[in-house]
């Protein structure tokens, strides 16, 4: 895939981020359990932020947006490198949502990590190096949940 011009690249980071809220929000509608719906609809907000990050970036500037950004190293535990894909159904358990759910995490952070390999200019790389640390956050979130729910198992 091939960008012609920073906004491209950020309309394209917008639908992607697009694309998870309404996957989150989908997901919590079809969820019978509280804690899981809380979950969920807590992700969307996560993904509306960085909706809302990547659009006040593309319309200040990506150094402006950038003022309020922390980096902090992400742990990345590869839990679901190592599991293979499952589609969505309605009525999965809790470990198969979790399990859905860090595999689009784990796509989304590679997905950014190779268009930051592929960027050029200094703009586009601060872009995707924020975006790759907030996927590899939300990557670790669902894989540290999904440890913890297979340890109390018994796994």
């Amino acid at each position: 895939m091939s960008f012609e011009n920073l906004e491209e690249i950020f309309d394209f980071a917008i639908k992607l981020e697009q694309e998870a809220v309404k996957f989150y929000e989908d997901t919590a509608k079809e969820e019978s359990m509280s804690g899981t719906k809380q979950m969920l609809n807590e992700m969307a907000e996560e993904e509306r932020k960085h909706e809302r990050l990547l659009k006040e970036m593309k319309s200040k500037g990506i150094v402006k947006g950038m003022d309020r950004y922390k980096f902090k190293w992400i742990p990345d535990i590869k839990r679901s490198n190592f599991l293979v894909d499952v589609e969505y159904e309605k009525g999965m358990a809790y470990n198969e949502i979790l399990l859905v759910a860090m595999k689009k995490e784990e796509k989304a952070l590679a997905l950014y990590n190779d268009l930051l390999k592929r960027a050029e200019g200094e703009e586009a790389k601060k872009l995707f190096k924020i975006m790759c640390q907030e996927e590899a956050r939300h990557k670790l979130k669902f894989e540290t949940l999904y440890d913890d729910y297979m340890a109390e198992m018994g796994d």
